[in-house]
């Protein structure tokens, strides 16, 4: 699985329209996404329109061939350009890859520790542990 994050610019004078035309997205885009291979995709707004994206895909060349081709995501996308600054063709092509440096599962299971600790652990444990005498 791979991990993807990008980074786009929402024009502050546009971020109401922005917000409205994702509450909700339209159905045939949604499908689109999903159909495309993109899993757990979220954006997250940040202050004066910085905009966050990340998800999740088993191919990320395959969904972005995938959505390139597609004539929802063409026409959804073609809507959606006016709202980003600084931005050259598509958002869903063009937007700013950012590079991971850190994921706790990973590291955790790079040093064979498990990725969650069990709540049952805790029922073990004594209820005066860490408690003076």
């Amino acid at each position: 699985m791979t991990r993807v994050a990008f980074q786009l610019q929402v024009r502050p004078e546009l971020l109401d329209e922005y917000l409205a035309r994702h509450s909700p997205v339209r159905p045939e885009m949604l499908a689109e996404i999903a159909a495309a291979g993109r899993r757990n995709y979220t954006l997250f707004l940040g202050g004066g329109g910085t905009l966050i994206g990340y998800y999740e895909t088993d191919d990320d060349a395959a969904a972005q061939a995938y959505l390139a081709a597609s004539p929802i995501a063409a026409r959804w996308e073609a809507e959606m350009g006016r709202f980003f600054v600084g931005l050259e063709g598509r958002p869903d092509q063009a937007a700013t890859a950012l590079t991971e440096v850190f994921h706790l599962e990973d590291q955790l299971a790079a040093v064979g520790e498990p990725a969650s600790s069990d709540a049952s652990d805790d029922d073990t444990r004594d209820d005066n542990e860490g408690s003076a005498p």
